[in-house]
């Protein structure tokens, strides 16, 4: 059997399963979607959204991209976004981080890796902001699982800066937007920060479309 036809057979296999246990599961599905996360995470193949949260299809709305960060001339992300927070109504939103991450550790190296060379530069200036308590971990794996939850840190800052949250704050939404980091070796989720329209940290300056 081809790699891909094992994946057509495990889907099979799958869609049997969930009819079994619940004949109306794929009706139900059909009939749309209401979550209440929106998942800002990171393309690694070994933090798959639903399996790690326990959550069932159709619970979270998803967004993968490599080192879970939030830029906002993305425009993937951003019209991501602007789906969850405007049509779907979200509430909660969560950045998610994991230690041992590729994109981490590949921008605390000076080799030239290519395009993503340009994706990460924002994890090296968290880096640099944070270079005092990072250069203090002589441990390397130590000091890029340390820059991983900074990092994502960072991108809960990024996010709440974005027009699109700074808008819906303004119109009296109420939205959390959340900070994780997931331990590959143990399987646990940690929080690590929560922001929301009262409590965001940031300077006026980013305020936007309040009444």
């Amino acid at each position: 059997m081809k790699q891909y036809e094992l994946l057509l057979a495990n889907n099979k296999k799958w869609a049997h399963e969930q009819r079994t246990q619940d004949p109306t599961f794929f009706t139900n599905v059909e009939k749309g979607q209401s979550p209440k996360f929106l998942w800002i995470g990171c393309s690694d193949s070994r933090v798959p959204a639903n399996q790690i949260t326990g959550t069932s299809s159709g619970e979270i709305f998803v967004h993968r991209n490599v080192a879970n960060l939030v830029i906002s001339t993305d425009v993937n992300l951003m019209s991501v976004l602007q789906y969850a927070v405007d049509v779907l109504k979200i509430p909660e939103i969560i950045v998610c981080g994991h230690y041992r991450c590729g994109g981490v550790i590949a921008s605390m190296q000076n080799q030239r890796l290519g395009l993503i060379d340009n994706w990460i530069a924002g994890i090296k200036d968290t880096y640099h902001q944070h270079r005092q308590e990072l250069n203090k971990i002589a441990d390397p794996t130590a000091r890029g699982d340390r820059l991983a939850e900074l990092s994502v840190i960072q991108q809960v800052q990024n996010l709440s800066k974005t027009s699109i949250i700074q808008e819906a704050w303004g119109r009296g939404r109420e939205i959390h937007i959340h900070g994780f980091i997931y331990a590959l070796g143990d399987g646990i989720l940690r929080h690590l920060t929560s922001v929301n329209a009262q409590e965001t940290g940031l300077s006026s300056v980013y305020e936007i479309g309040k009444n």
